[in-house]
């Protein structure tokens, strides 16, 4: 997942119509309905020829990438609903945490004392080092009274249903010689009601001894709060206070969100990749030891496997805390639950999302590499190989049957991490040559870092690549033909994440769309994930994503409906085929306004101009005059005319925009002068900008400056057009020139050319391919019409083919904004027949759909 990059963070983005395209008239004013017969002149054809035989796709083709990021882990498919369960939150997770966030003190019937979180040596234990000591003071003469703390939970609070049963536990010591009562209450967040009938317990000994005990819902409520309350006096010590369903994912203890878990397994995904993502190779590379007991630490699989109170706390690159109850057993009882293969990803020590260094260790190394072949020894070894036995111990004698582990997640530095992946790889081929090692490509679906990435992947002759991006709707449909010109006998690619910036019904379609060509190219892409999969609505660090949640409830997306029928309809084998383009108009030159802007920074710019490819000049201001040129289009950052430039000052500001000029504009130069002042990028100059959602901008510096590239903006999505890896320094002027000529940019940095591209390219709508599907001898037809217009299309099977007449059809249809919620999904898929199935014949595909149609044929 990638962090750095101004265009991959924040709120989700609007995304309207894809694509406006021309079609006959009378297709606009009178389209035939769906599936109905059209003139024997069609507006689009699909030609399938079946004496062909394409690539063969992988059982695994498409799968499902966690990562746990919007709380998709703690909180999310992880079952305990008890928030900071072992009072280890830390400002290290996140600044506003105190060790009792998501507790609160309670007293009853007069009682009194002091709640403090301590680590000391009365600790659980070394790894579980935190834990909260109530020191009691009787209950004031009160009858029955108590002191104690309550549990919000996560979002509105613990969501419990009417008669299902909730398994409590905690562990407890008591220095009280005649025992400490507990008293365990279940009840709304006013108090007022109890939703459950309270268990009690008493506490006896000072050694830590674990109490358990079952609540049962009297009623369906999701505002619930856990009470623990003590009585006596004395000083009593609390860890681990744990609250489960017990209707977990097919039963297991320590187990999974039922209703999360089985959204995922109605993907019926082929893998499951785990556990990341940034959080695996971000932070210390260090173990969870004295005498720093690292608290920022990459993702180290030995943390997460053994008794879940002997488990370490880590902080989560995401901002939170990460308890390591989901850890690396539970991830592989999942997989082979829903029936994935298990695909884990390991830290390569070197840092990526931001952090971009290169640790220098040997030994740690070494250390870790070792750790790799006891992962591969614990997921497969015998039950009489040391780690063979401890997943014995934890329930699962049989192997988990790994096969795929891939070294490393978006290193920004190919070089240092290819040195490290190259180690990891040959100790582990060495060992087990059964496992392909996967590499990856960095962070961006092109640049420096990949294509250096690719070169060295290739010149190793590495089995399978993994790349991600994050793109706008428009460069998806537009690259339909990416894999198209790959090398047949170079790695195979694992596009581990990829998604379109938004969660609208046109995100999916350009989705969709993109995914054809990705079936198409199965001898090359031998698999794919959507990322990221899940999101709590309450906790929420980056969107779009793939399943929607909250305490109560859980929604896919418009893209899980998407992900869906491709997943559960992929077929076995590819089936050539092609397809007419749609006519199109020329989209015409670039035009629009200039624009100046900062992420995270402090610029000055002055003396800008545009003149006209003909000398004309269309904007000059020196800033002698003041700033009434300009427009605060974006409303941030704090911009004001200085010393004769026109300053950006607030370091903290992101995207602070203002405009100038016409959005007619065209076939022009801009120039300026530029001086970075204070902060963490350099420059934004924007050209082409109709408005705030769409425009282009020359990112200098951008990403941390580590490297600067042109972005192309469309309905606030954002693509990469240009690219190289220019830092820009702090106090040094920068003359910047853009020249535009029709859809052609070229751009210069001090008098040298940095760069150019041309925008021609085609954002095709109209999208399929075919496979076909051994167990059922169907032909699948997929088809993808990403536009306003239905489609009507002249479909030939080709010559010699007897086909059933009836096919099966599904359909996903509707508002190319609609979003699918909590309360309202209306996207969601729709079952038909259709008739009229020939060896050629006619089908209309209705505006804005993704339809597969099932059809029964033989020779």
């Amino acid at each position: 997942m990638r962090t750095t990059g101004r265009i991959r963070r924040g709120p989700g983005l609007t995304v309207s119509a894809l694509l406006t395209t021309s079609l006959a008239a009378a297709l606009l004013t009178d389209p035939t309905a769906a599936g109905a017969s059209s003139a024997a002149v069609t507006d689009y054809s699909i030609t399938v020829d079946q004496d062909r035989a394409g690539p063969e796709i992988d059982d695994a083709m498409y799968g499902v990438f966690y990562e746990d990021i919007n709380r998709a882990a703690d909180g999310g498919l992880y079952a305990e609903l008890v928030q900071n369960r072992s009072f280890e939150y830390d400002t290290a997770d996140n600044a506003s945490y105190t060790p009792l966030t998501s507790w609160t003190e309670t007293a009853t019937g007069g009682a009194t004392g002091t709640a403090r979180v301590v680590n000391d040596a009365a600790r659980l234990n070394e790894n579980n080092r935190a834990y909260l000591r109530l020191d009691l003071r009787g209950d004031g003469g009160g009858a029955g009274g108590g002191y104690g703390v309550t549990n919000s939970g996560y979002n509105t609070g613990i969501a419990v249903r009417a008669g299902k049963k909730y398994d409590f536990s905690v562990w407890a010591r008591t220095d009280n010689p005649s025992g400490t009562p507990l008293t365990i209450g279940l009840h709304t967040a006013s108090g007022a009601t109890a939703l459950a009938t309270p268990l009690r317990a008493t506490v006896r000994g000072d050694r830590w001894t674990k109490y358990t005990g079952t609540l049962t819902a009297r009623a369906t409520d999701a505002t619930g709060r856990l009470a623990v309350t003590a009585g006596g006096g004395g000083t009593v010590r609390l860890d681990m206070v744990s609250l489960f369903p017990r209707d977990t994912y097919k039963g297991h203890p320590n187990g999974l969100r039922k209703d999360l878990a089985e959204k995922i397994a109605g993907l019926k995904p082929g893998f499951l990749r785990f556990p990341g993502g940034c959080l695996v190779n971000t932070g210390s590379h260090e173990a969870y030891e004295a005498p720093g007991w690292e608290r920022k630490r990459s993702y180290q699989w030995k943390d997460t496997v053994g008794p879940v109170e002997e488990r370490p706390t880590n902080a989560n690159f995401w901002g939170y805390n990460q308890s390591y109850g989901l850890g690396y057993y539970e991830y592989f009882q999942f997989a082979e639950d829903i029936g994935a293969r298990p695909l884990p990803v390991v830290p390569a020590l070197v840092t990526g999302c931001g952090q971009n260094k290169a640790t220098d260790d040997p030994e740690l190394l070494k250390r870790h590499i070792q750790d790799t072949l006891d992962l591969i020894e614990f997921a497969n070894g015998p039950v009489t190989s040391t780690w063979g036995k401890k997943r014995a111990q934890m329930g699962h004698p049989t192997p988990f049957g790994l096969d795929r582990l891939e070294v490393g997640n978006e290193e920004n530095l190919p070089d240092a991490f290819f040195e490290r992946f190259t180690e990891f790889r040959e100790a582990i081929e060495a060992k087990h040559p059964e496992i392909t090692v996967i590499s990856n490509s960095g962070p961006d679906d092109s640049g420096v870092t990949f294509d250096r990435a690719w070169e060295l992947n290739r010149a190793a002759k590495v089995k399978m690549v993994d790349e991600h991006y994050y793109n706008s709707p428009r460069w998806f449909l537009e690259n339909n033909n990416r894999y198209d010109s790959y090398d047949r006998q170079g790695p195979k690619v694992f596009l581990g994440e990829y998604a379109s910036q938004d969660n609208r019904f046109s995100n999916s379609l350009a989705e969709a769309a993109y995914m054809t060509g990705l079936e198409r190219n199965a001898d090359v892409v031998e698999m794919a994930s959507y990322a990221p999969l899940l999101a709590n609505e309450d906790y929420v660090q980056w969107r779009p994503d793939l399943i929607w949640f909250d305490n109560a409830a859980a929604w896919g997306s418009t893209s899980y409906e998407t992900q869906k029928l491709f997943m559960n309809n992929v077929g076995d084998q590819v089936v050539p085929s092609r397809a007419s383009a749609t006519p199109s108009l020329p989209s015409g030159p670039i035009t629009g306004a200039v624009g100046l802007s900062t992420w995270a920074t402090s610029a000055a710019y002055d003396d800008v101009q545009v003149t006209s490819a003909d000398g004309a000049t269309l904007l000059s201001d020196d800033f002698s005059g003041g700033d009434g040129k300009w427009t605060k289009a974006t409303g941030t950052g704090s911009w004001q005319v200085r010393d004769g430039a026109y300053v950006q000052s607030d370091t903290a500001a992101e995207n602070t925009m203002v405009t100038a000029g016409d959005s007619g504009w065209q076939n022009y130069d801009l120039k300026l002068r530029a001086t970075k002042r204070a902060g963490s990028e350099g420059f934004l100059i924007a050209f082409g900008v109709k408005d705030t959602g769409n425009y282009y901008w020359w990112n200098l510096g951008g990403w941390g400056n580590t490297r600067s590239a042109v972005e192309k903006a469309t309905d606030g999505a954002k693509q990469t057009m240009a690219e190289d890896g220019t830092k820009i320094e702090t106090g040094r002027s920068y003359d910047v020139r853009i020249e535009v000529r029709g859809r052609q940019v070229t751009l210069y940095l001090d008098g040298k050319k940095w760069g150019s591209f041309t925008d021609d390219q085609v954002a095709e709508p109209f999208r399929q391919v075919v496979t076909r599907d051994k167990a059922t001898g169907e032909l699948i037809v997929k088809v993808v019409n990403a536009q306003d217009a239905a489609a009507r299309t002249r479909i030939d099977l080709g010559r010699g083919v007897k086909v059933r007449r009836t096919a099966r059809l599904t359909t996903l249809q509707g508002d190319p904004d609609a979003v699918n919620t909590a309360t309202d999904q209306p996207i969601k898929p729709s079952s038909s027949t259709f008739d009229g199935v020939g060896t050629t014949f006619d089908y209309t595909f209705p505006a804005n759909s993704i339809t597969f149609m099932r059809i029964a044929t033989r020779k």
